[in-house]
Order: C-alpha cells, then sequence, then structure tokens
C-alpha cells in the first residue's frame, strides 16, 4: 500500500494544478469536447469559452438552483448554455442573446449537438435593447442570470436584469476578475477593466444583493437578489 501511494503521491506532483483540477473533477459531455474543439479551430478568441472546469460548475449551480428560467447574456458558441441547460426542468427553458450576428449558425449548429438545445432559445441582438424590450410577468422571471457579454455594460446589464429576478433568484457575472486586471493599475485606462472595477464597486455598495467572488478560472461572481 504505501508503495502505491508514493507512486500516486509522484504522478500528482508531475501534474500542473489546473491539470489536477480537470482530472478530478467529472468529465464533460462529448458534445462540449466537440463544441471546445471546433471553437478552438474556427472561432477567433476561443479563450472566451467556459471550459471544462467552470462548465461543471456552471452545471452543478444550475442543478443546485433548480432553475425554470435561464437568461444568458452573451452566447458566443453555445457551451455555457448548454451546461446551464443541464440543472432546467423537462418544461424548463433557457433564453440566451448574443450580439455577434456572424456565430449564429455556428451556435445554432452547437446547441442541435444535444437535445438540451431544444430548451434554449437564442437572440441575436444588443443584449440592451432586448433587454429594454422584454415583457416579463411574476410567471416569466429568471430564477437565474448569467453575464458574460460586454464587460463595459456589466452595470447597464444588472440593472436591466434586476426586476426580471425574483427574490432569492441568483446572477452570475463572469470574468469579474478580468486577469488580473481590476487590481493592476497598468489597466487604469482599459474602458474593460474599468467596466468591471465598477460592476464589482457597485454590487459592494448594494444592499439589494449579497454576492462573492470565485477565484475560478478569470473571476465568477455568485449574486443573489435580497429584495
Amino acid at each position: 500500500m504505501q508503495k502505491k501511494l508514493y507512486f500516486c503521491s509522484k504522478f500528482a506532483n508531475n501534474m500542473s494544478l489546473d491539470d489536477y483540477i480537470i482530472t478530478h473533477s467529472s468529465p464533460e459531455p462529448e458534445y462540449l469536447q466537440t463544441i471546445t474543439r471546433a471553437t478552438h479551430i474556427h472561432v477567433l478568441n476561443p479563450h472566451m469559452l467556459s471550459g471544462h472546469v467552470q462548465g461543471r460548475v456552471l452545471s452543478m449551480l444550475s442543478h443546485m438552483i433548480q432553475p425554470k428560467r435561464i437568461l444568458e447574456l452573451g452566447t458566443f458558441t453555445g457551451y455555457s448554455a448548454l451546461c446551464l441547460a443541464e440543472g432546467l426542468p423537462e418544461d424548463g427553458r433557457l433564453v440566451t442573446i448574443e450580439h455577434n450576428d456572424e456565430l449564429e449558425s455556428t451556435i445554432r449548429r452547437n446547441l442541435a449537438l444535444s437535445p438540451l438545445g431544444e430548451k434554449i432559445e437564442l437572440v441575436i441582438g444588443d443584449a440592451k435593447e432586448i433587454l429594454s424590450t422584454f415583457n416579463f410577468q411574476l410567471s416569466t422571471l429568471f430564477d437565474l442570470v448569467f453575464i458574460d457579454a460586454d464587460k463595459r455594460e456589466y452595470c447597464d446589464y444588472l440593472y436591466l436584469v434586476y426586476p426580471m429576478v425574483p427574490v432569492g433568484g441568483f446572477i452570475l457575472a463572469d470574468n469579474t476578475l478580468w486577469d488580473g486586471h481590476v487590481v493592476d493599475s497598468a489597466y487604469d485606462r482599459d474602458k474593460q477593466t474599468l467596466g468591471l472595477r465598477a460592476f464589482n464597486d457597485q454590487l459592494k455598495e448594494d444592499d439589494r444583493f449579497e454576492q462573492v467572488i470565485l477565484p475560478l478560472r478569470d473571476g465568477l461572481t455568485v449574486i443573489r437578489k435580497l429584495r
């Protein structure tokens, strides 16, 4: 037994921490692996993809929250939408908004790789403009919102989705650490960094929410609406 433990320890020490986390997390479905490969081959800025570990976290949070309706701002190639949809009930729905119309055919093709794609409604256009036209009632509120669009607009997104989330509902905001730029003075003039700093500061002072920033990948803030 001691010899076996020694070899396990030696093997672990030759792995990076990221590799260790991936190999000790549940595997992603095969269709998500397909989306990951295709995104890295055919799409600009593939680093925007949520990826294996964050995707499993989104799926886990969705299962924990058990939302009936989900809103996503920023679809990219559809990876995160499919992860979030894993926690939906049979009659659940996810609405995802993507600004880049050049990605539409890619997104629809990717969503079709899984039966979960039938629960997802893709809307192409500017998120702020679309949200401002939403007609919603108590029965059509979103139990979970995932914000992963233009970082300069995060404060506006929060203002717009606030009335669409019930008390006790959750908002997830991605990239809130922005590769550490939020604490780096070298990025004091970068508009996306400034947008994320303003968003983080706004949440800190807003007693309508409670929140925690998880140092996952590029920073994921979990927010609960209190009132």
